[in-house]
Formats: C-alpha cells, structure tokens, sequence
C-alpha cells in the first residue's frame, strides 16, 4: 500500500509540472480530463469534436482517477464527465465537499457498476456478494478489477482489507478494462469461475453471459445493487466563465440504450474508433443533437445547431 501511494504522490507531482496552470486557462481551452473507459472516451471525444465545430479549442488528457479531481482543483482541467456515483463517493467525495469541483448534471442516469459473474458461475449458486467466500477455491481467491487507483478497485481492496464478506485472503487483480476483458473472456470460454469488476452500458453485456450479483451495501458499491449515475464535473469557477459551453454539458446527456448501441457498433466494425461510432449513430439521431444543442451558439454567438448539423451530414466515416 505504501509504495501505491508513493507511486501515485510522485506520479501527480509530475503531471503538476506538466500541466498548464490556473494563469495559462485562456490559452488552453477547454480540458477535459478523460479515462480510458469505453463510455467516457466516447462522450469525452465527441463533446471535444462539437467544440471544435463551434469554433472552441478543447482536448482530451487521459489521466488515472485520483489525479482527475486532483487536477480539477487545481485547475489544470475543466471536465470530467464520468463521475459515476455513488461508487466513486471516496474519490471524488472531498472534493466536493471543499467545493473546488463542482457536480453538474446527471449525464447518464441507469447505470450500474458492482461485481459479476458469468451466468454459470451464478446458475452455480455464486449470486449474491455473501456467497463469494464460499467458493474460494474455484476462484483462485482472485477478484478481476481494472486500473490501479479507479475507485472500484478501492471498493475490492476495502473489503479485502476489511474481511467484508469474508473477503480477506482474496487478492485483487489490477490490470485495465481491454486486459480484464481479455482475461475474464478467456476464462470464461473454459467455464472456469471468476468474479469480476462489470458496468452497463458497456459491450462486455454483449460480450459476455453474465450475471451483477446482489447483496452489495452501501460501504462498497450501494445499497441498490450498484445502480448508478454518471455526472458532469468542472472546477470551480468554470460554470461561471464559460457559460455558453456550461449551457451545452447540461444539455448533453445519454440514455443507456443510446450508449450500448454506440459500444455496439464499435463491436460489429472494429475498424470503427469511439468517436467515429458516436458520429455514424448522431447521423441515424439528429434529434439529439437539436437536444444538446438548445439555447446554445458558436463561438463567436452564432446558431450552434445548423453548424454541427452540417458537419455531421458532411463528416466521412
């Protein structure tokens, strides 16, 4: 634990010296502070392009989660739109409650982010969080997170440190969401049991035939089996000196069935990247564009609407 931390103490004295500071904003644009997470990435590049469209300068920053609010209150960025709670309450949590980043709107009700297991292992009598410990051994004592320092694999570690569930002789597996899919995928295919990090809308429903077990409190992913909801974050101050763009992020909302049909595309064309999937499904859904973009113009205070409409309609895919 203690060389996790230093890691991460030394990892964000870094990205301090390199990201731009407070005094250099104007010069910076819009910063979003993104995650490597399938549906971030996808609602982070497209609102990156439709700021771009409305004459705005706006990039994305992959950074690890605890960073993310660390630079929002810095601010060395602006954005963050994955803020998926009540989960990440022991990240994000303090900085809210400082008020240096702000909670802005809801931009995916119906989520849900807990643990899972194949249907076989769950037609096998692993359903509910309780039952985990009794099968131990066809576990490997091993629990599949993503990367180190996202806040579901601070939840794991919790209940592991804390023998929650009779949890504490497991070990935690952290790689990443594509290594832990792999992983989960592969050994799914020879009916081995595991237990693993899970989240919809994400193609790993479709991907894989599994099972959010139940029982999960409100210490570790919620009381309501990890249904969640994912919020748009800013700095402090950023509603205020940019209301125009903070105008946009309250429009800008998915459903999760307009999020597992952009992850589907993805899946049935793999040549197609996040943002080219979110651009061919807004071609089939010009409403929701109409939707995001009310009440909202370009940089120079012109319609937003027309605008993006034409270049959806004329962007090549």
């Amino acid at each position: 634990m203690q060389s996790l931390t230093t890691f991460f103490a030394a990892l964000l004295t870094t990205v301090c010296l390199l990201l731009p500071h407070t005094g250099q904003a104007q010069d910076k644009g819009i910063r979003f502070a993104g995650v490597t997470w399938t549906g971030v990435t996808v609602k982070t590049q497209l609102a990156v392009k439709i700021l771009e469209t409305l004459g705005y300068k706006a990039d994305n920053t992959i950074l690890p989660l605890p960073l993310i609010y660390k630079s929002l209150e810095m601010g060395d960025m602006d954005v963050f739109l994955g803020n998926w709670m009540p989960s990440m309450k022991t990240v994000a949590g303090p900085f809210f409650e400082r008020g240096t980043v702000t909670q802005l709107t809801a931009n995916m009700p119906g989520a849900q982010y807990t643990l899972a297991v194949p249907t076989y292992v769950a037609q096998g009598g692993l359903k509910d969080f309780s039952d985990i410990a009794k099968f131990a051994d066809k576990l490997d004592h091993k629990i599949y997170g993503i990367e180190p320092g996202n806040d579901g694999n601070k939840i794991i570690k919790s209940m592991i440190d804390n023998n929650d569930f009779g949890l504490g002789e497991f070990k935690l597996v952290e790689t990443s969401e594509p290594i832990m899919l792999a992983e989960v995928k592969a050994l799914t295919t020879k009916k081995k049991w595991v237990v693993f990090l899970g989240w919809a809308p994400h193609h790993m429903n479709d991907m894989i035939d599994m099972t959010y077990l139940t029982g999960s409190t409100d210490a570790t992913f919620g009381a309501n089996n990890g249904m969640a909801t994912v919020y748009t974050n800013t700095r402090k101050g950023f509603t205020t000196e940019h209301t125009n763009i903070t105008a946009f992020l309250n429009n800008y909302t998915f459903t999760i069935d307009m999020m597992n049909q952009i992850m589907t595309l993805m899946q049935e064309n793999k040549e197609l990247k996040h943002l080219e999937a979110a651009l061919l499904w807004l071609k089939s859904h010009p409403e929701t564009i109409a939707g995001w973009l009310e009440n909202v113009t370009t940089k120079d205070g012109k319609p937003a609407l027309p605008v993006v409409a034409e270049y959806i309609k004329n962007v090549k895919l």
